[in-house]
This record gives structure tokens, sequence and C-alpha cells, in this order.
């Protein structure tokens, strides 16, 4: 593909257009540190407008069939399907995602397919109060934000606007500007694929500007946000502040995983490495704290150290590559913050002096693992989402011993157990403080038919393929006195 500079823009009301403003602001290549992009910055006059046509558009739009409504949510999962390859390269160069990893296009693509034909909201009728039918309907919002995340943000664009849509609202969402590339080429394909002006609108720019105006806007009734639990509490102060918008939030995360001593070793290193290493660290569900007992701790040890060696890092364009850069320097610069944290106060046994060497090499941000011991637990490295290959190693010899550890902390995403007993695992994974437990098995992996969310800190709301509508329509209860219907 060309090396040329990209230059994105806004998508209001199937119209591509630049900012009100004419701002824009640069983006470079996280690996090579070249520039990329020139990115559309969204001015609070811009958020208006898009809600006010997205306004304009949801009488007709939310009077369609779910059949009606389906079609362009269709074509658009075919439109991602043919394009996976320009989609994995934009990700690639603006955030440093692998393509060899790139599971982001089917991903969405399942999304829209799904919610394409699911649109069918269901409320109940009743008649246990004597001399009335009563109802319960089901209705979209009207006009809903979604702002999605850097790391895999053609999954948080399907997963949230597919869904919202089908439920017959309309759309404002906000890119990250730290990866707004695939959002800009997949709203380039909204009017062809044959959503009416006003239904989709894709915004780019930083959350101080746009995503707050979102937060306030009086005439956005929901929004849906992943990212730092940090930005989702200034969303939900602005929600209240304004109109007491709906707020859906996946947030941070700091994962436990257990290893007990009857595990299968070999297969819990395989799944607890893949989880802390993959996108780079990046993921909100990645378990950045394993803790091992303490019999198997040297065995352990020897494996995942051998685990994360094999990690080829390198360009994120290059097939052999499942380990790219970190997305921008700013996270670069947060993650060796914490390494140094962590050097303090706990034994750094992998990644110091490849790290060293990495930094003298050229300009990639990219980090090699790093494996931490015997870190306190009240470490700010065992406390604070770190969102880097970085984790933290410690041992427990007791099952209440290491439930206690697991919980201590105000995020609940995400936790994994190892173990070859049933009536532990199932015991264990009752008492965890975490919307989400791996049994054998550790994050990403999960089931698009079950909820996905967090305990705590770590967020509010479900989303799943039968989830997610739920969080974009109203209930609304309607009494029809109706005199002679019991007799």
């Amino acid at each position: 593909m060309s090396g040329e500079v990209i230059e994105t823009q806004l998508l209001i009301n199937n119209q591509l257009t630049p900012a009100s403003t004419k701002e824009t602001f640069n983006l470079f290549s996280p690996h090579t540190g070249k520039l990329v992009a020139k990115v559309a910055e969204a001015s609070v006059e811009d958020v208006n407008t898009a809600v006010s046509f997205a306004q304009a558009a949801f009488p007709s739009w939310s009077a369609l069939s779910p059949i009606e409504r389906g079609k362009p949510l269709k074509a658009m999962a075919a439109k991602i399907l043919a394009s996976q390859l320009e989609l994995a390269h934009l990700d690639a160069i603006s955030m440093g995602k692998p393509i060899s990893d790139y599971f982001d296009a089917k991903y969405a693509a399942v999304h829209f397919n799904y919610f394409g034909e699911a649109g069918y909201a269901q409320g109940h009728t009743s008649l246990n109060t004597p001399g009335f039918v009563n109802m319960s309907l089901r209705q979209p919002f009207g006009v809903v934000g979604i702002i999605i995340p850097w790391n895999a943000p053609l999954v948080f664009f399907s997963k949230k606007v597919a869904p919202a849509v089908a439920a017959g609202n309309c759309v404002v969402l906000k890119s990250s500007e730290k990866a707004p590339l695939t959002s800009w080429k997949v709203a380039q394909w909204i009017k062809e694929c044959g959503f009416p002006p006003g239904v989709i609108n894709v915004l780019s720019g930083h959350g101080h500007i746009s995503s707050q105006a979102m937060s306030l806007h009086m005439s956005i009734r929901a929004i849906s946000f992943t990212g730092s639990t940090r930005t989702g509490r200034a969303i939900q102060i602005a929600s209240a502040k304004s109109n007491l918008k709906k707020v859906v939030f996946e947030l941070g995360g700091k994962g436990p995983a257990l290893v007990f001593e009857d595990a299968d070793i070999e297969e819990a290193v395989r799944g607890t490495e893949n989880s802390i290493n993959f996108n780079s660290g990046q993921t909100c569900m990645a378990n950045s704290r394993i803790y091992i007992q303490e019999s198997i701790r040297e065995k352990f040890l020897v494996e995942f150290v051998k685990a994360a060696k094999g990690r080829k890092i390198g360009n994120p364009l290059d097939r052999d590559v499942n380990h790219g850069p970190q997305a921008d320097k700013a996270q670069y610069d947060t993650v060796f913050r914490y390494i140094d944290i962590g050097k303090e106060t706990g034994k750094i046994i992998l990644g110091a002096e490849e790290n060293l060497s990495l930094k003298i090499e050229g300009e990639s941000l990219a980090i090699h693992p790093v494996i931490f011991t015997d870190q306190p637990e009240d470490s700010p490295i065992m406390k604070e989402e770190v969102f880097g290959p970085v984790v933290c190693i410690n041992t427990f010899a007791t099952e209440s011993e290491v439930i206690a550890k697991a919980n201590s902390s105000e995020f609940g995403l995400y936790a994994a157990v190892y173990t070859k007993d049933l009536e532990r695992a199932l015991r264990v994974s009752k008492k965890l403080e975490n919307g989400m437990v791996g049994v054998n098995c550790a994050s990403p992996t999960g089931s698009w038919d079950l909820p996905f969310g967090g305990w705590k800190g770590s967020g509010t709301g479900r989303e799943s393929l039968l989830e997610s509508m739920e969080h974009f329509l109203e209930t609304k209860s309607i009494y029809f006195r109706c005199p002679g219907i019991d007799g």
C-alpha cells in the first residue's frame, strides 16, 4: 500500500467533511516514527451538527422494520470482510497491531451480520391486573453516543454501533485519537452500504474536546464507552451534570490468574503468557497478576520465561511478527514508568537487558515482555493498570490466601483459574470478584453469547450478542383499561 500521508475527514450526515475549524492533528507510526496521517479534529460545533442530523434521521430510521434496518448492516459486514487486508494495514500503521493477529475484521463482520437479523426488541403483555390488558414496550433512545478505544477500534466500532442502530437509534461515534484510521475507512462505506443520512456519524479527535461535548450534550440520551476508568468517571460526572444520560462502561482491569499445584503447567503458561503479551499487553482483560502455588514456582517461571522470550518483536506489517510496538510515545513512556517502579519494589527476571537493546536499535516503540517476581501486594505495579507487556508473578500457599490477594483490587474484569479439581474451580470462581472467569483458560478467551463486562471499577453494564441491544432501548409500561375482559 502507498506510503503517502493519509488525510482523514469526519462523516456527518453521510458527507465526508473536514472539521469545522479545519484543525487537524498528526498521527505517527509507533514502529517507524514517521507521519502516517493528518487527522480531522472534531470541534464542539461538529458534535452539535452531528447530533442535529442524527435527531433528524431518527424518526424515519426507527420507523423501519428490523428487516429493513438490517439490510445496510449486512452490507457492511460483507464490505468489511472484503477489506480485511486494508483494515489490518491501517491499524498496523496507526497503533502497531500486528497483521498476523488481526482477527478484528471477522469479529466485526459477525456483529454486523448478527444484528442485521436480530433487531427485534421484545416487550411483554400481562393480564394480571383485573380489568386491564397491560403491556411493556422496548423503544430506542433516539441519539446515542459511542466512544471507542484505540486497542481494537474495529472490534468496538462493530460491537457498539451494530446493536445501537439495529435497535432503531441513530449514532454519533468518536474514534480514539491514537487509532482513528479504521473508523475513518468504515465511515467511507456507510453511505455505500445503504445507511440513510444521519444514522451513523463518525468523528475523530481528542477526548477533552469532542468526547466531553458528547458527554454533556442534552440530546444524547445514552453513551457507551470503552476505555480507562479515569475517563469513564469523567463521562459519568458529565452525564450527571447534564441530562443523566444512561452510561454503559467497559473500563480497566488488573486481571489475576490463579495457578494451583495440580494445574497443567504447560497449558497454564501458554494461556497466561498469551493473555499478558497479546496485543503488546494493551488489553483491559490481560492477566497482569499471576499467582503460582509455591510448590510449582520454579517450574512455572522457567517455562513462562521461555514462552515470553519466544515473542517475535518487530514491524507489525511483517506476518512473522506477533509483538508490535506500544500505540504511541505517551503509552510507551507510561509503561516504562511502571517498569521503573517495579524495579524498585520487586525483582525483574526478564526484560531489563532486552529493552535496553531495543531502545538503542531504532525508532520503534516496542517493549520486550517484562516479568517481575516478589512484588509487594500494595505496590503500584500490583494495583494500577499498566496496559503493556508487564506481568507480576507472585506465590501463594493456600486457597483462601490467593482469593484474598486476587480480590484486593479496585478492578474486577477478568480472572483465570488453573486447576484439575472441578470443585475447587467452581468454588474459587464463585468467590472471585470479577465479571468474567476463565477456568483452565485465560483472556482473551470468551463467548460472544455470554455477558462481557466487569465488577467494581471495571465498568457498568454488559455487552454480548444477546445483551448489547438491551442497553440501547428504553422501557415503557402501558396500562390499558379494558372493562369486561374478565367475564
